[in-house]
């Protein structure tokens, strides 16, 4: 076991604090090279860099943690191995082969065992691999040259001081057109989602909820999570898109499984609008990787006003159930019995 950095846990932001190393790998003449672990978080790239001018850059993002019995471990790391593969095709990138993908996760976070926070702190290592084009383009068309990366760092709860029921808004703007690039994770889909994000909290808003782009009567994701709801009958609704533009969240998917576990009906169709403003809904939450889930107590907007009843001051019932069971998973505290928890090192 290694001596832990002295860092004071408690007080970690969410914020970037740069560590031991980083992995970084390059792809030339049609294949990935070794790959290596360096301490130098820079990036050196030709003014003509493919990721410059035409954006084929992707992303993801995973946390490591110490759990309950002092192991390091990292939570499904094979879905986001999968999810980069199928945003890199979409991008006409090379996919990063997904057993190596595992293995440059286990490699990077057991070089940087030091900095993943101890048990009970509340803290994480985030994990963020990511790929961009760094070979030279200047007409329109795929790069020849890539370069993958993993960077960690330290981070706090997302939430300090517990979950608070947050109040959103419903976007002015299409967060992805139908048939476009709404199910990958590429930065391009977060640049666009920036100026509503800051008119949003300008407005006092935490969150943008985007609307189909099609018919703006169905309910999608917001900005960077997508969506859970808890219908009067008890049963978890899960919103899913006519035109496949909503992430495939990790984290939704396994809180679905985590409901089902506990005996909860889940139903995942299509969500209109009109079903929020009728109240036919009593708790809403957005999930995602950094603070698993998010609880919503309003969505307000100019002609929309919907309260969740049972979640409105504080997180509701079915949204803490589910996000303590998931974490007590992830940290150990809670038998995995479906295999999720990759272990780092002990």
């Amino acid at each position: 076991m290694v001596d832990k950095k002295d860092i004071a846990w408690g007080e970690l932001g969410f914020s970037y604090m740069p560590c031991d190393a980083s992995y970084v790998c390059d792809y030339a003449d049609g294949s990935w090279g070794e790959g290596r672990l360096t301490p130098d978080h820079t990036i050196t790239l030709s003014e003509c860099a493919g990721i410059f001018h035409y954006c084929q850059e992707i992303f993801e993002g995973l946390k490591a943690y110490t759990a309950q019995d002092g192991s390091i471990v990292c939570f499904r790391p094979d879905l986001n191995a999968q999810r980069m593969a199928d945003s890199a095709r979409r991008l006409c990138m090379p996919t990063f082969d997904e057993q190596r993908f595992i293995e440059a996760v286990k490699a990077v976070v057991e070089a940087n065992a030091a900095w993943v926070p101890p048990f009970g702190s509340g803290a994480s290592l985030y994990v963020r691999p990511y790929m961009f084009a760094s070979g030279d383009v200047i007409g329109v068309r795929p790069a020849d040259e890539y370069q993958f990366r993993i960077l960690v760092t330290p981070v706090g709860p997302y939430f300090k001081g517990g979950a608070k029921p947050i109040t959103i808004t419903i976007a002015d703007y299409d967060r992805a057109a139908p048939r476009g690039t709404g199910n990958i994770k590429a930065g391009l889909n977060y640049a666009m989602s920036l100026y509503p994000y800051e008119q949003a909290h300008a407005n006092g808003y935490a969150e943008n909820l985007y609307l189909d782009s099609q018919t703006r009567s169905y309910v999608e994701e917001t900005g960077g999570a997508n969506i859970l709801l808890v219908n009067r009958e008890g049963r978890l609704v899960v919103p899913r898109s006519h035109t496949d533009s909503i992430l495939p969240s990790i984290t939704r998917r396994s809180l679905v499984t985590v409901a089902q576990d506990l005996g909860m009906e889940v139903i995942e169709r299509p969500v209109l609008l009109s079903e929020l403003v009728a109240n036919d809904f009593v708790e809403c939450g957005l999930c995602g990787t950094a603070a698993v889930i998010s609880p919503v107590g309003r969505i307000e907007s100019e002609d929309v006003h919907v309260e969740f009843e049972d979640g409105c001051e504080q997180a509701g019932p079915v949204m803490t159930r589910l996000r303590e069971t998931l974490t007590a998973i992830q940290s150990g505290e809670i038998e995995d019995t479906h295999g999720w928890v990759y272990k780092i090192c002990d």
